[in-house]
């Protein structure tokens, strides 16, 4: 079963970085399931969910999706469109950060560009009084997005990453980013054993291990899982040391264990939906199946119901 599971999380992650079918994704747009883990295609869809989210107790963070972006058109409008969903969240009074991909904003094309489009967008995130959070990408970009954001804090305070459980240099990363934001994962993306632990038991403790070090350190840290194993790890530990439950919280992404998330926050936990939307979902899909067979199963279903 686990070879099996294997494979099928290598194929997606696989059809993932697959250009092609992310053009053609576009046309189709949100069927078969992909609804499910994707809340709309435009700013108002969105808002709408967010605000439904809002009413339930649970806080948001939206990301308005893209990938393979080529030419410094396509990383304006996407900065454009960070722009816009701030707006929209102030304008519409809903609970909800920003979250963006330096790559969809033109780290590949143009570090200057990508430095005036995230200089613009955390003003507005400033102006609003919102938190813009930097998702992490595959290793070839960790590097970056960290030399970038410690620019980035030298004038805005608002903005934070996210470090991922699986690689190697995660400890000492977290030990330098004492004070800052962090949503701290296990990571999603297909890595090389030189760079990433390839067992999951191994993830599984240094996830943990990350946590107790930047909650200890006193820095506000997000706990972005599904696994009931890791949040009763929190929880305990939480309690254990007594730290604050302003000084973290729990996050899960949107169409996944909603129940769970409802759960937490009548616990009195903040929890934070990650909410994605957008036309340019097939990425951020195919991920989603790589990670759950669960998921997978989802979708055939609502294929074949079509």
């Amino acid at each position: 079963m686990a070879i099996v599971e294997t494979a099928m999380k290598n194929f997606f992650l696989f059809l993932s970085q697959n250009k092609p079918l992310n053009q053609a994704a576009k046309k189709w747009g949100l069927r078969f399931g992909a609804s499910r883990f994707v809340a709309g295609e435009t700013i108002r869809e969105a808002i709408n969910k967010v605000r439904d989210l809002n009413n339930k107790g649970l806080v948001c963070t939206l990301d308005h999706l893209g990938e393979f972006v080529f030419s410094r058109e396509e990383a304006i409008e996407a900065a454009d469109y960070c722009v816009k969903t701030l707006e929209a969240i102030h304008e519409a009074g809903v609970d909800s950060n920003l979250s963006l991909k330096l790559t969809q904003i033109g780290l590949d094309i143009d570090l200057d560009l990508c430095r005036r489009n995230m200089h613009r967008i955390l003003y507005t995130a400033k102006k609003y009084g919102n938190f813009v959070r930097i998702d992490m990408e595959d290793y070839g970009h960790c590097q970056q997005t960290l030399d970038l954001l410690k620019e980035l804090r030298q004038e805005y305070d608002n903005v934070g990453t996210v470090i991922q459980a699986y690689l190697y240099r995660t400890e000492k990363d977290i030990e330098d980013l004492k004070g800052v934001s962090l949503r701290l994962v296990k990571g999603a993306y297909k890595e090389s054993p030189e760079v990433a632990y390839p067992d999951k038991k191994d993830v599984d403790e240094n996830y943990k291990k990350i946590i107790k070090k930047h909650l200890l350190n006193g820095s506000y840290t997000a706990i972005a899982s599904h696994d009931d194993q890791i949040i009763s790890y929190t929880k305990q530990l939480v309690k254990e040391y007594n730290i604050p439950r302003d000084q973290f919280e729990f996050q899960m992404l949107y169409g996944i264990r909603t129940q769970s998330q409802i759960e937490l926050a009548r616990e009195g936990y903040k929890m934070r939906v990650y909410v994605p939307y957008g036309n340019d979902w097939y990425g951020y899909f195919m991920r989603r199946l790589a990670e759950r067979p669960a998921n997978v199963a989802f979708v055939l279903k609502g294929m074949v119901s079509k």
